[in-house]
């Protein structure tokens, strides 16, 4: 063993911290790429918010045509390449002096600190040091159910005991309203704590929280839910009607919901009638007064807070054309400090004028970064549009087939940078707000030697179960055969596997009575 010198020829891939900044933009949704933005403005004193009046004419408010009235897509570099110009073109001034900064500025500039250490990742949780956000925070929690009933609870006079045992079935209930143990184990858990404590006891106090709001609260199970429901749905009509005034269909719901409850979950009506011995139009009375019942009652309190989705791309159309726009809105607006930047000096080496060149080079950095996130999005945006104009004219029935290589041969960029433009990436069209991997879909071979998309077959089914006959609904195995008449060849398992991912139940759980 001996120690040497050898010379070895390689090549590698090095990425430099403006590749890595600029592939991590790319991926950032709306709301992460503002707190970005946010961060650099706090982190860089050579950034700042631009005014109004210059925002006005950022390239963010680009805009795209896509001609709907030709046979094929045009999809050609040059219609690319324009929205790019037209971006190019509207920048404002203060971003096309940026090469007057160059000629004193060397293009590889020391930085003293590396990406990571000026560029942190943004943490989800409330600042202490901001009692607003703080604040804002505690506000928008929703109620709990739990909260609900204990607030309840302290409202209605229990004794020490039966005060106990109410806190322990609340503890018990879940989210949906239904408690998570039995009787036995609640008493079990309550001999522990409490002395002398009956099982009388416990269904005394259960029977009163369930007379609690929501209705149905606190139920051992489904039957017992409906049950509950239903009787005060009874109690309500009596004291606004009178004590005479009848439910129609009322006696035979609870029935149904004491004993057959599984038998109506199958939609077996012909047993039901036979064993209650009634007729089809008071089964239809009770069946409707069941449907009304809430079988999740805690569902309508604590429910979670609504979340918004923010476009990034606008899509509309305008005589004959559609237009393809980035959302000016989704983050503000930036550029650099001009009063800074006239600071720095070529020749100076002192530590201040270090300071000022190294920050100078980074917003650079960042502003084109930002710049090459929107040109991307763009891009990819306007491809997309122009592969389904079918489906912005038409509907899901006429989306088209597409996968990522077909974008990414469209825009020249690598199948990996089109997974990150449209991750968490929204588009507003005429049709709702659309993720942009929503326009993305298997596809299925026709007998005309075609292709169908999996999206268009889903909505074929869609749209075929909303026209069957709800006394004899349409089968997996039928909806196989008239996909096949269209032409559409599928099999009977992708069929289920469709209508699962719609969350449409199967034929003998779709049949209803006339």
């Amino acid at each position: 063993m001996k120690q040497s010198l050898q010379l070895k020829m390689g090549q590698s891939l090095t990425m430099t911290p403006q590749l890595q900044q600029a592939i991590r933009l790319l991926q950032l949704s709306t709301l992460d790429l503002q707190n970005e933005i946010q961060e650099a403005l706090d982190s860089n004193p050579m950034l700042e918010i631009a005014e109004e009046s210059i925002k006005a004419n950022t390239g963010d408010s680009a805009e795209t045509q896509v001609n709907s009235q030709t046979e094929k897509p045009n999809t050609s570099d040059s219609d690319i390449s324009n929205s790019a110009e037209l971006e190019r073109d509207n920048k404002p001034e203060h971003e096309q002096t940026d090469s007057e900064w160059s000629q004193d500025i060397p293009e590889e500039l020391p930085v003293d600190t590396s990406w990571d250490d000026v560029y942190q990742p943004t943490s989800s949780a409330p600042s202490q040091a901001n009692d607003d956000n703080l604040f804002e925070t505690q506000r928008g929690s929703s109620e709990s159910l739990q909260d609900h009933l204990m607030w309840q609870l302290n409202l209605t006079t229990f004794s020490d005991k039966d005060h106990s045992i109410a806190l322990t079935i609340i503890d018990d209930i879940q989210p949906s309203g239904m408690l998570s143990s039995g009787i036995t184990d609640l008493l079990t858990g309550l001999q522990e704590s409490l002395d002398d404590v009956e099982e009388d006891e416990v269904y005394a106090v259960l029977h009163r929280l369930q007379q609690f709001d929501p209705p149905g609260v606190a139920s051992q199970d489904l039957s017992e839910c409906i049950l509950i429901q239903l009787n005060q749905l009874a109690q309500q009509i009596q004291s606004s009607h009178g004590a005479d005034s009848v439910i129609p269909g009322l006696d035979t719901a609870k029935q149904i919901a004491k004993d057959y409850l599984a038998l109506l979950g199958t939609r077996d009506y012909k047993t039901i009638m036979r064993k209650l011995r009634i007729k089809e139009p008071e089964l239809k009375q009770a069946i409707s007064l069941i449907q009304s019942i809430n079988p999740r009652p805690g569902d309508d309190i604590g429910s979670s807070d609504t979340q918004y989705v923010v476009p990034d791309v606008f899509v509309s159309k305008h005589e004959g054309h559609w237009l393809v726009e980035l959302n000016p809105d989704i983050a503000p607006k930036i550029r650099i400090n001009d009063q800074y930047a006239n600071l720095v000096k070529r020749a100076d080496s002192s530590s201040d004028n270090t300071y000022l060149k190294d920050n100078l080079q980074e917003a650079k950095w960042f502003l084109k970064s930002l710049q090459s996130r929107n040109e991307t999005l763009l891009k990819v945006s306007t491809a997309i549009v122009e592969k389904q104009r079918g489906f912005l004219d038409f509907g899901e029935e006429a989306m088209k087939p597409l996968v990522l290589h077909d974008i990414a041969d469209i825009v020249e960029m690598h199948e990996s940078t089109i997974s990150r433009v449209t991750t968490n990436k929204y588009m507003h069209t005429p049709k709702g707000i659309f993720e942009l991997k929503y326009f993305f879909s298997s596809h299925v071979n026709t007998d005309s030697g075609g292709e169908c998309s999996s999206t268009a077959i889903r909505a074929i089914i869609k749209k075929l179960i909303a026209a069957e006959n709800i006394a004899k609904p349409l089968s997996d195995s039928k909806i196989t055969t008239l996909l096949a008449d269209q032409g559409i060849k599928v099999a009977r398992r992708t069929i289920a596997k469709y209508r699962e991912s719609m969350s449409i139940p199967p034929s003998n759980e779709r049949k209803q009575l006339v």
